[in-house]
């Protein structure tokens, strides 16, 4: 197969994955510029080993590449400060139609979710972003993160109890 027949199966397979990728990446890495270094890692190594995969779900042989290049990254770097999300992405989470005060509100209530998420061990917050985020079904996220699909329901179920917790008082004040 020639060079420009394997980049346009891998630009078709692969790289139309990149918002996941640097959605997941930036949740585990809790840093947007690090989570680009990472997915740019992670797609150097995607290219390098793209003979090898043998079709199936592009995002998700993808994915599990980028969780471990995060993986790599956080040993080496073990960093445990939290980046706050830029304003370009949290204009993203704001709906157009709202009223000025509605949009406070929602943008309040986002930071405080984001922060329940980001305090989450990263076990349970790669789950959580996995499936809430991503929407990724148990048998995806279990072949990314390498474990059985209970282990996967078992960190979910804990992950989600946690930020019912956290999250409660934020539900309390709506009802």
């Amino acid at each position: 197969m020639s060079f420009d027949a394997v980049t346009a199966r891998f630009e078709a397979t692969v790289l139309i994955h990149l918002d996941s990728a640097w959605n997941l990446a930036r949740w585990l890495v809790r840093s947007e510029h690090d989570a680009q270094d990472v997915v740019q890692e992670a797609c150097v190594r995607a290219l390098r080993s793209f003979d090898g995969f043998r079709g199936g779900d592009g995002r998700c042989w993808l994915l599990t590449i980028v969780r471990n290049t995060c993986c790599t990254w956080l040993e080496k770097n073990r960093r445990h400060e939290p980046e706050a999300l830029s304003e370009e992405t949290l204009d993203q989470l704001e709906s157009a139609g709202s009223s000025p005060p509605g949009l406070l509100l929602r943008e309040a209530e986002a930071e405080q979710v984001r922060e329940a998420i980001e305090e989450l061990p990263t076990e349970f917050r790669e789950i959580v972003v996995l499936r809430e985020i991503e929407g990724l079904s148990y048998k995806e996220i279990s072949a990314i993160a390498g474990i059985p699909a209970g282990t996967v329901m078992s960190r979910l179920a804990r992950a989600r109890k946690r930020l019912e917790e956290k999250l409660s008082p934020l539900i309390a004040e709506e009802a």
